[in-house]
């Protein structure tokens, strides 16, 4: 039906006769001439309807989004007809031969606009529209090309694509799983998979040693920008690694393949790294955007002895003084001085000191506390200039409300350099308590301690760090992954501080424990969002941007109206009733 696509022609084709098929993007009507702009997934090139063109009188009825066929001749545009935007702006395709396809409807916004002329709501509504915008091809077209890159390197590093069940047994992960009743087994249900978790260590126990798959995931969570309830994730796992070293040292080399070849941009490697606890007291979070400095400042010895109490008396009773040095931010209002405040807050925060160091002295609500030798002795701890401001917080946890604080700070100034910045953070703590008090996996329950720390597992358990590395890039965490636990013995003393009875480990992991009795193999891996990372990569700021046919914040798709209720019948069959039923 065609033999080229539009954008794919150039002066090297001149005098060429060629068949296109595409869309129309615009028409432009002079009378006995017709402009037509065509557009091909590849992009646009013009058309030009004459009173040689059999099609001329057809052209004139042509509207937006009709599909048609054209046959004409590649030819050079005239001098003042050339244009320097458009791929093919110095050709034109002197049409001999039209047929009109199928017409089309006026579409409900422009195809050739970025978008903003209609709500996001009408755009996944008439996603089949919105698919044909470049920003939406570019966006899919680089996702492919990623997964061709991930594809390519994997293969060359000797690991098998290997596909898991996506109707398999709940084993919650920590989110809601999505469940599907069994019609063969009425009142028993699968689980659409979280993660390929279990599945891709039993590849190891199973002796398939290096595995990797582009994999579908299903999490029935509370969506955002950049969490959707089904979502595609790179998984990989390989045995006998010489330590995560081996492991952090493959992956990087697998992101370095993945910006050359889609970004042209080389990657310097190794990324550096991060323990857990150097982040948190560093930069208030486990996953810092390094594009800039203000890394927090301890001061507790400088104040233990200070005559504010609210800084000493913190220091007494076990806590900890620290903040951050704004740098040329002095100038700020009391009123952004106050939402920063707001901000600190509601990180956990019980309130936050501010000091303005300027050319004639330290301008602070808390300067009467301090002497002049003090106060210079603090601006000295941050190492704060004329113009800069100092925010110090107070107390138990302050970590993550002067990570809010340094991001906060970083959005208004601009900090972030254009770059990319990729980081290892590394020895997570092994358990953590939820908000009803009682120990939870970190991560997840089949990550190993580290082993220096095995003989103080139940003694201190929340003391122990894990093997378990997270990747940051730009302060966005693409994933995570861990050396595994491969011994029975170690897995089930991990289940009973987390309060899984023997009874309920049989129940639910059963089968896996049982594949630890046949020599498993030390093993380990990591999963990264590759829905996330085409975010990045293609500069949006929503994964809907990315994703072909995505789910809006309440979970609905808006194209095909899923989910909605089903026949009395369909429901009878697998024994279920609504509760209205």
């Amino acid at each position: 039906m065609r033999t080229n696509y539009c954008a794919h022609l150039s002066t090297a084709d001149l005098g060429q006769t060629v068949t296109l098929a595409g869309w129309v993007n615009r028409r432009r009507d002079f009378g006995a001439i017709t402009f037509v702009d065509l557009r091909d997934r590849s992009g646009l090139v013009q058309l030009l309807f004459d009173g040689d063109s059999v099609g001329l009188e057809q052209a004139h009825t042509l509207n937006r989004e009709d599909v048609v066929q054209v046959t004409g001749t590649v030819a050079e545009r005239s001098a003042d007809n050339v244009n320097p935007d458009m791929a093919t702006g110095q050709i034109e395709i002197h049409v001999s031969a039209l047929t009109i396809l199928n017409r089309s409807k006026t579409p409900p916004f422009l195809v050739e606009g970025d978008g903003s002329d209609t709500t996001e709501e009408t755009r996944l509504r008439y996603r089949y529209v919105d698919l044909r915008r470049e920003t939406m091809q570019k966006s899919l077209a680089m996702r492919h090309r990623i997964a061709k890159s991930i594809r390519d390197y994997f293969s060359e590093q000797e690991f098998l694509e290997i596909e898991t069940p996506n109707l398999t047994k709940s084993t919650p992960e920590g989110a809601r799983d999505f469940l599907v009743p069994s019609r063969l087994h009425p009142g028993s249900f699968y689980a659409l998979p979280q993660s390929p978790q279990l599945f891709k260590q039993l590849f190891m126990i199973g002796g398939m040693d290096r595995y990797y798959q582009i994999a579908k995931c299903f999490r029935d969570e509370a969506l955002r920008a950049d969490r959707q309830p089904e979502f595609t994730q790179l998984d990989m796992e390989m045995a006998f690694p010489n330590g995560k070293d081996e492991i952090l040292e493959v992956l990087e080399g697998v992101f370095a393949r993945i910006f050359k070849e889609n970004l042209g941009l080389e990657l310097s490697l190794p990324f550096p790294r991060l323990t857990h606890a150097e982040a948190m007291r560093r930069f208030g979070t486990d996953k810092p955007d390094l594009r800039f400095g203000m890394e927090i400042q301890d001061i507790s010895t400088r104040v233990a002895e200070c005559g504010f109490k609210v800084f000493s008396g913190a220091v007494a009773s076990g806590g900890t003084v620290a903040g951050i040095c704004a740098k040329g931010c002095a100038s700020y209002s009391r009123s952004v001085l106050d939402q920063l405040q707001d901000i600190a807050v509601q990180a956990g925060a019980k309130g936050m000191a501010w000091l303005k160091v300027e050319t004639d002295g330290i301008n602070a609500p808390i300067a009467k506390f301090f002497d002049e030798g003090e106060l210079k002795d603090l601006a000295k701890a941050f190492d704060a200039e004329a113009g800069d401001l100092i925010l110090i917080l107070a107390g138990q946890g302050i970590e993550a409300p002067l990570g809010a604080l340094r991001l906060e700070i970083a959005k208004r100034e601009n900090l972030a350099a254009d770059e990319w910045n990729f980081l290892w953070v590394t020895d997570f703590p092994m358990f953590e308590l939820n908000e009803e008090g009682s120990i939870t996996s970190s991560h997840h329950p089949f990550t190993s301690p580290l082993d220096e720390d095995l003989d103080r597992l139940e003694a201190e358990p929340l003391n122990i760090a894990s093997n378990a590395y997270d990747l940051v890039l730009n302060g966005t965490e693409l994933g995570s992954g861990s050396i595994r636990i491969h011994q029975r013995e170690l897995q089930e003393r991990i289940f009973n501080l987390l309060g899984i009875s023997a009874e309920e480990a049989e129940l639910r992991f059963g089968f896996f424990l049982r594949a630890l009795d046949y020599g498993a193999p030390p093993h380990g891996g990591f999963a990264f969002g590759l829905d996330r990372l085409v975010m990045l990569m293609a500069g949006m700021s929503s994964l809907r941007d990315v994703l072909a046919f995505p789910k809006t914040a309440a979970g609905v798709c808006l194209l095909t109206e899923a989910p909605m209720p089903v026949a009395d019948e369909q429901l009878s069959e697998l024994g279920l009733q609504t509760q209205s039923g």
